[in-house]
């Protein structure tokens, strides 16, 4: 007996031990159902988590929020995102309609609105297809297939036999029902299952995905239509301007509103604390009575600012905390040749071309914003937390606005709005900035310095890189009222958030501090410099732009120390990247690239190129340029752009081109002409005149995209994929037309004359 036990296989969790005891005698009367009784239980086997829901479905899980279709089969789609001129109410309409299997012209989409659609934070960064895009795809093929369902069982047909297409599900009879017909009840409010549950449309069978089909929000744009918050006017508003201080920190000492309130059309003046405001009937007359207003207000001020002349050395030398973003020692040999670099960002405008507006009314103890704010939903909150009223008491429903480009004053609008209309309630008031306050007052783009000690060796490979940037935040964005001007201007207000650094991977200041490129040796720090001196935020792309210029712009003097072409020496260190050397390779071949521009000619006519990956995971564009210069006065031609972008799947081919070019020309605008003016107590740069942008005549003479597209592959983004390469590529093409290397921005004629000696 003792040897059937040794030799019998046992049940899990059971041991001789529980059988054999006495010498190897079998226990009297102990069965193996007492033993396994009395055995230790084994430990429970945890259960593996559920794979991640895609894109935004992660935030709002439920079908229904994303898409719903009534009765009469109207097709809504919603999202939390906002279109700000990327064309994603375009976009996103053609990924429901594909996956759907409904004629692009069924779909309505509504864009945020607080009391609507889902929460998805700010619409940055370029992530709208990859976040809402994405929630959106496998929502609309679930749906598909939830409605296929219901339609075999109506037809009393295998649902494999039954395909969706322009509204109707057909049969291989030819039988149809319309998507209508199929969804009484609740049948899309059901959860979401994970991507791997989608039947996504073969990007082989794509109808409306891949088509340049036309944007749904430029007719109105191109003719003079209500398209933007600018033209919103409902029915009984009063035009409300508010009184800026002269500078930052300025004290409102007096003002005598008396003679103002009798001013034609005038409704009320509004003081409080630093706050200072009119409204009036007609908005001809809240501009007169402002500016009346304006100059009866006597103000403190306090210089709180460096001078600009030094603010490039001043910058580094501020308190700063100092944040490793990767320190990597690999195997490599001495540097045969090494360089010691140093860049230099300004501070930047947004510079929308139409000043910030927002419309707000109080009315029954509700309030409704509307404003073309990047964030809503955060804007909700700033309001709610501003006029002291539970947050679901307050509505925020975007409409676009004429210029955005990041965080600019359309959050302080429509905050300006909100409080003007709760001390006026039941009329919608409307807050229309004057271009003064656009340029004084928006949040800027922070300026920057960036270093860089990289070393090659006999064969021209990286050996090390050594990179430290310096900057203040990027972003001050509203989640309080302490964002907001009116916030911080108010008697007993709110102060500002104490500002933080966004982690990496997205980063803020070190947004695309990580190099592209293969190297052994890798240090990288952000200075994180807290104690702001000029009023900064988002600006598209936060620190990429500034970044890349200086990563692009030293891997073209390395590449010159080395005596190689731009462009090989970018291809050998991006071996392991197959999708950044289609790029590179591509921008290089459309441009026809002239290999032998290792060092500046000197001739007054260059060529450059530059490459970057948005954040190191989103699209990838590769830029080369063409400048020409005068050498008698400095200025610089822009003569042609070609550029290479990759950007996953393409939704739209003119979409991503459009967007590709816009950040072209505004990159160009960026490099050759903006900054900001102060002094040591106020902003200087208060119209066009005093803050120059890119004229049309001035722009590239031609400019090509060319896109690849990536069928099935994740969205990546494409709206601050360019920035970056473009500002780099005219430094290295301003290099090889003049023979000096300019490490300061913007190219100014003045100081290309100063570094060519004329």
């Amino acid at each position: 007996m003792t040897n059937k036990i040794k030799s019998a296989k046992l049940p899990s969790g059971l041991s001789r031990r529980a059988l054999i005891a006495n010498g190897g005698a079998l226990v009297v009367g102990f069965s193996l159902s007492d033993a396994l009784a009395q055995a230790p239980e084994a430990p429970p086997v945890a259960a593996a988590p559920p794979p991640p829901l895609p894109g935004s479905l992660r935030v709002a899980p439920m079908i229904d929020a994303w898409i719903r279709i009534d009765a009469a089969g109207k097709i809504t789609v919603l999202t939390g995102k906002v279109e700000i001129g990327q064309g994603v109410k375009t976009a996103l309409r053609q990924v429901a309609a594909e996956h759907l299997g409904v004629p692009l012209g069924s779909v309505t989409l509504v864009t945020a609105d607080t009391a609507r659609t889902v929460n998805e934070g700010y619409t940055a960064g370029s992530q709208t297809l990859q976040d809402s895009g994405t929630a959106i795809m496998h929502a609309a093929a679930q749906a598909r297939e939830i409605l296929i369902k219901i339609a075999a069982d109506k037809l009393g047909v295998d649902a494999a036999t039954l395909k969706a297409e322009d509204g109707f599900v057909v049969a291989a009879d030819g039988k149809r029902l319309g998507l209508g017909e199929l969804v009484a009840g609740d049948v899309l409010k059901v959860k979401a299952e994970p991507a791997t549950a989608s039947k996504l449309r073969d990007p082989k069978s794509y109808k409306v995905i891949g088509k340049s089909v036309q944007r749904v929000d430029i007719p109105d744009k191109v003719t003079g239509g209500a398209a933007f918050i600018q033209d919103f006017r409902p029915e009984g508003m009063l035009h409300a301007r508010v009184v800026r201080p002269p500078s930052y920190g300025a004290k409102l000492a007096s003002v005598d509103t008396a003679r103002i309130e009798t001013l034609p059309g005038v409704r009320g003046v509004i003081r409080d604390g630093n706050f200072l405001a009119v409204i009036a009937v007609r908005e001809f007359q809240a501009v007169k009575a402002m500016e009346q207003l304006a100059a009866a207000a006597k103000w403190s001020e306090q210089p709180t600012m460096p001078e600009q002349a030094s603010f490039a050395a001043w910058l580094p030398a501020q308190d700063k905390r100092a944040i490793p973003i990767r320190d990597v020692k690999g195997d490599a040999p001495a540097p045969a040749k090494t360089l010691d670099l140093e860049y230099f960002r300004p501070y930047h405008m947004h510079g929308s071309i139409g000043p910030s507006c927002g419309v707000a009314q109080f009315k029954d103890g509700d309030m409704t914003v509307w404003a073309c704010s990047q964030g809503m939903f955060p804007l909700q909150d700033a309001v709610a937390q501003l006029i002291r009223l539970p947050k679901d008491k307050v509505r925020c429903i975007h409409l676009e606005g004429s210029g955005c480009y990041g965080h600019n004053g359309a959050d302080d609008a429509a905050a300006d709005a909100a409080y003007i209309a709760f001390k006026m309630p039941g009329v919608p008031i409307r807050v229309q900035w004057m271009r003064a306050d656009e340029h004084l007052w928006e949040p800027y783009g922070a300026g920057m310095v960036m270093r860089v000690k990289a070393g090659i060796d006999a064969k021209g490979m990286l050996t090390g890189w050594d990179y430290e940037v310096f900057t203040d935040t990027h972003s001050t964005r509203p989640g309080g009222a302490g964002s907001t001007l009116v916030g911080q201007s108010i008697e007993n207000g709110f102060k500002l958030p104490a500002p933080q650094p966004a982690p990496q991977p997205n980063g803020s200041g070190d947004r695309n501090i990580i190099p592209p490129y293969k190297v052994a040796n890798l240090r990288l720090i952000h200075n994180f410099q807290p104690h702001m001196k000029l009023r900064v935020s988002a600006l598209r792309g936060l620190g990429a732009y500034s970044n890349v210029f200086a990563i692009e712009s030293a891997m073209d003097e390395l590449a010159a120390v080395a005596g190689e072409d731009p462009v090989a020496f970018r291809l050998k260190h991006l071996v392991h990247d197959a999708r950044a050397t289609d790029c590179v390779k591509l921008a290089a071949e459309k441009f026809g690239w002239k290999a032998g521009a290792v060092t500046g000619r000197g001739n007054g006519r260059g060529q450059g190129v530059a490459y970057s990956r948005y954040k190191g995971l989103a699209g990838y564009c590769a830029v080369a340029v063409e400048v020409e210069v005068d050498q008698e006065t400095g200025r610089v031609r822009l003569v042609r752009a070609v550029a290479a972008a990759d950007s996953g799947t393409v939704v739209n081919p003119d979409g991503i081109k459009n967007q590709i070019e816009g950040g072209i020309i505004q990159s160009a605008s960026w490099t050759i002409h903006e900054q900001v003016s102060f002094d040591r107590t106020r902003v200087l740069s208060r119209d066009w005149s005093r803050y120059p942008i890119l004229r049309f005549s001035e722009t590239f003479e031609s400019v090509e995209v060319h896109v690849i597209d990536r069928p099935g592959t994740p969205f990546l983004g494409t709206g601050e994929a360019s920035q970056g390469p473009t500002g780099a590529a005219i430094a290295n093409a301003l290099f090889h037309a003049t023979g000096q290397r300019i490490r300061a921005l913007p190219f100014t004629a003045p100081r290309v004359k100063a570094a060519i000696g004329v």
